[in-house]
């Protein structure tokens, strides 16, 4: 299926709904919102008004748009634009800031904004609470509620640049959720985030644990984004134990289809692999994992493990992690090792959960 047949499907997919005069105007286009600031009564030029107030100074209600007039401003007061409240809010002493955000329908949802002297950084949910339920971390522990919508997740973006007051530039698909669970609302998320919020594809990293069939689905849309997919052993047995829904697709057939992702998009996959002491981390096992990943473009991003309440691993030595990256560089795979911003908050990689804590 040509990345045309795609778009229309997935315009198919969201554009009635997008398009109701109901629903939230954030996530659509200029001309999207032209087209409904005229079916309005009102002048097309107050299309581009409403977008620059909606991407570019975070609005939260069409109210607050003083240029607009009064009588117009209060014939729509009760169309939504789609952002959510801080619910909570916590800040690890690295200035990593967690936060809960309430949407519309009351559910819960976490972002982390991570910031840096040179680039702020998100790390975006896509579901809220995950159906993967991988033992090693705290989303999965808490089940599955629902899909975000694609304007439920632009918003997280434009919550975190708000409150920082800052630009974003750097997005991770990371959070809470199974992003390819919801293939159609997060593709439409990062178009948004790309051409109306400003944000690089280049700059985006979505994260998925493989779902049959879907890695060579999103190759089609042709995006700019990195592809990571989170591996966590070398053998399928391993594998199934720590992300159950594993059983259902088999590690040869997954590193098959990223191949033909690679060959389809000419970009190259990351492959994160958390380190779990005495489970995972042996030298033995980082041989398994470079014979596994010989042949293509990859990189594998190391994450030595963040404990969380529910699971007994621990994270391996130093010199454990180090022995692990000394025998991917012998077998010339690319390796960084990632130690996760927000440990003391409970906001880095696999501890987010809906709780104040």
């Amino acid at each position: 299926m040509g990345s045309k047949s795609i778009d229309r499907e997935l315009e198919a997919t969201l554009t009635t709904q997008q398009k109701h005069l109901d629903s939230p105007l954030l996530g659509l286009s200029l001309s999207e919102l032209t087209d409904w600031v005229v079916s309005q009564g009102q002048p097309a030029y107050r299309g581009r008004q409403l977008y620059e107030w909606i991407y570019k100074k975070g609005v939260r209600s069409l109210t607050d748009i003083s240029v607009f007039p009064k009588t117009w401003r209060a014939a729509v007061a009760d169309v939504a634009i789609g952002r959510s409240q801080i619910h909570y809010r916590s800040v690890a002493p690295d200035e990593t800031v967690k936060y809960l955000l309430q949407l519309a329908d009351g559910k819960i949802v976490e972002t982390v904004g991570i910031p840096t002297e040179k680039r702020l950084t998100v790390c975006v949910s896509t579901q809220v609470g995950c159906p993967m339920a991988c033992d090693f971390c705290a989303t999965g522990k808490g089940g599955f509620m629902r899909n975000l919508a694609a304007h439920e997740i632009i918003d997280q973006v434009l919550t975190v640049q708000e409150d920082f007051q800052r630009r974003v530039s750097h997005l991770v698909f990371m959070g809470m959720g199974e992003p390819l669970l919801n293939t159609p609302n997060v593709v439409a998320a990062i178009k948004s985030l790309n051409q109306d919020v400003g944000i690089g594809q280049r700059w985006m990293t979505l994260s998925t644990v493989g779902i049959p069939g879907h890695i060579l689905r999103l190759a089609q849309h042709q995006l700019q984004v990195t592809l990571a997919v989170s591996l966590h052993a070398t053998n399928q047995a391993l594998r199934e134990k720590l992300i159950p829904s594993a059983s259902h697709y088999p590690l040869e057939n997954l590193i098959n289809e990223c191949r033909q992702y690679v060959q389809i998009t000419s970009r190259r996959i990351t492959f994160e692999y958390i380190l779990l002491a005495g489970v995972n981390d042996s030298t033995k096992q980082a041989a398994e994992l470079a014979q596994l990943l010989r042949g293509f473009q990859t990189h594998v991003n190391l994450i030595p493990y963040n404990p969380i309440r529910e699971a007994s691993y621990q994270r391996p030595s130093f010199r454990g992690i180090q022995a692990f990256v000394d025998v991917l560089h012998q077998h010339q795979i690319a390796v960084s090792v990632r130690y996760s911003r927000g440990l003391e908050a409970d906001a880095a990689c696999g501890q987010l959960r809906t709780t104040q804590s």
